[in-house]
């Protein structure tokens, strides 16, 4: 996408580690999706290692190959490691940065693990400027802290802009870079996923049509929203 490449200075770097937060518990696939969409960019082609901690799939799902295939993955380039807590999805993306045959790298850390300090991200950027390898951290139900990654950024779902007949559209992110190395302003886009060319492009985001009628509130007492997303993404 020239316009969000120049704003960059050229593009994302790779080689490095950039982080990836979700705005809320409830949009874990926005922050993933977004985050696969930058390792696929990134990798040119080359394997791809996702360290999928069970922490994060107890709460909201596992990978879907079909779903990852959708979105242009093809699952033989794929290497998924489970980890059962922080501290081995740490020691794996650590090796996965020295491996110079990987294009990129994927981890899903959930909270705020105390392991997770300024020293450890240092560790995986020397890592990842030795090797090559694009480091992508996806944060989920955590707040920003002190790191040294290249970038940070913000990513929520967004509306997508129906295809003919209305059917669904392509997948649509509002990503907003928080954070940038070189000091660039915080700055907000709204991006689709186009899985043909296996890149980004502008969106407009359509305003949210009124209802034809009058609708019941939901209530106060009910069931937890973080679940039923968890639900929805265990069954793809």
């Amino acid at each position: 996408m020239p316009e969000l490449d120049a704003w960059l200075g050229g593009g994302l770097v790779r080689g490095v580690l950039h982080e990836i937060y979700a705005s809320h518990v409830r949009h874990p696939a926005a922050a993933t999706g977004f985050a696969l969409g930058l390792a696929l960019r990134a990798s040119d082609r080359r394997p791809l290692v996702w360290i999928h901690q069970d922490r994060v799939e107890a709460r909201v799902g596992g990978l879907y190959g079909d779903g990852l295939a959708e979105f242009g993955l093809d699952p033989s380039r794929l290497v998924v490691v489970r980890t059962r807590d922080p501290t081995g999805a740490l020691r794996a993306v650590d090796e996965a940065a020295r491996c110079t045959g990987l294009g990129a790298a994927l981890v899903e850390i959930w909270g705020e693990p105390r392991i997770l300090d300024l020293k450890a991200s240092q560790r995986l950027t020397l890592a990842a400027r030795a090797s090559g390898v694009t480091l992508l951290m996806i944060r989920l139900d955590a707040s920003p802290c002190p790191s040294a990654a290249a970038t940070r950024w913000r990513v929520a779902t967004a509306a997508s802009i129906p295809f003919e007949a209305k059917a669904p559209g392509r997948p649509t992110f509002a990503a907003a870079l928080l954070r940038h190395r070189a000091g660039l302003n915080p700055r907000t886009w709204h991006l689709e996923w186009d899985r043909d060319s296996l890149s980004f492009s502008s969106a407009d985001t359509p305003a949210a049509a009124p209802l034809p009628r009058p609708v019941v509130s939901l209530p106060v007492v009910g069931p937890d929203p973080a679940e039923d997303d968890a639900r929805w993404r265990r069954v793809g």
